[in-house]
């Protein structure tokens, strides 16, 4: 049987508009090259395993969307990438959720999502999607959704068997309870700033110890700290391993911590070795940043696969 990667969380339509640089308070920029993409950070860590898995991992989606034409786009953008939608239901409560993105040249961005249907998947909902669970190697979750709901969705998962992989995302304060569910926790710079009460900062190769011991400490098993063109750094108390980023030209971010996240779970149901899982990692999200939009920028299996052989080749010839 195929390994099963179970995503819970949001589904978005973004709109996304490239602009010169972000607007301050008040200001008013002219953007250029509007696009409207299927985004939301569950969805899209769920494409990621879809496209990713190439075959031999199945990923499983639930989440909520409107009745509207959104969510109809949303569904097949997921379907096309291979993954199973039918725990994806409609609510009429609220439309599907959307995010307005704003990508700047350096490929930073400022995004503001109105959660709609998001909202609607409820904590007293969570024992429905036990099926989604069974049998799953790994547990994806976001925090697009009602706290309590992953918190909930959480614990089922453990019960299931499956490993809990949560990106703390958008970064908000995170309870011990809720932590001590989490297999893997894989905060960027800003939400593991926020999770230890710091002020958001870049993070170095040499800070990156400290802070994920620091984050060890509140509860989840490892964590894998995000450290954008630096790459990550692993650590479970007992096993610490940096692994370097790939130098790329970033045109768009957004979906970089996503596809990193889809890329891990994937690894992980295969059950690469760390320093390969890691690897795949951030190839997968490398490749993301140089291409505009959310799951249009998440690359596919054999793309990654050719991005790490042409990598493996050129470290070879340097160090010939």
């Amino acid at each position: 049987m195929k390994p099963v990667v179970a995503v819970v969380g949001s589904l978005n339509m973004d709109f996304v508009v490239r602009v010169e640089r972000l607007p301050a308070p008040g200001e008013t920029v002219i953007g250029r090259d509007f696009q409207m993409i299927p985004g939301g950070k569950g969805a899209n860590q769920a494409c990621a395993a879809g496209k990713l898995g190439a075959g031999g991992v199945l990923t499983r989606m639930a989440g909520r969307v409107g009745y509207d034409l959104f969510a109809d786009h949303l569904k097949a953008s997921l379907a096309a990438a291979g993954v199973d939608v039918s725990a994806v239901h409609a609510t009429r409560s609220q439309p599907t959720g959307v995010a307005l993105i704003w990508v700047e040249e350096s490929g930073q961005n400022a995004i503001v999502v109105a959660s709609g249907a998001n909202q609607a998947l409820h904590a007293f909902e969570v024992e429905a999607l036990r099926p989604v669970f069974r049998g799953a190697a790994v547990a994806l979750f976001q925090l697009e959704t009602p706290l309590a709901t992953v918190a909930a969705a959480l614990r089922l998962a453990r019960e299931e068997g499956a490993r809990t992989v949560l990106d703390p995302a958008p970064a908000q304060p995170l309870a011990r309870d809720l932590l001590e569910q989490v297999d893997l926790l894989t905060p960027n710079e800003s939400e593991a700033c926020l999770l230890l009460g710091l002020s958001p900062r870049r993070l170095t190769l040499e800070q990156a110890p400290e802070v994920a011991e620091a984050l060890l400490a509140m509860g989840p098993r490892a964590v894998v700290l995000k450290l954008g063109d630096l790459g990550c750094y692993f650590s479970d108390g007992e096993r610490r391993l940096a692994a370097p980023g790939f130098p790329v030209e970033a045109r768009d971010a957004t979906a970089a911590g996503d596809t990193f996240n889809g890329a891990l779970a994937v690894a992980m149901a295969e059950e690469m070795p760390l320093e390969g899982a890691l690897a795949f990692a951030n190839a997968a999200a490398a490749i993301s940043v140089t291409r505009l939009g959310a799951q249009a920028s998440i690359p596919s299996r054999a793309e990654v696969d050719a991005f790490l052989a042409a990598q493996a080749r050129d470290g070879s010839r340097a160090s010939a």
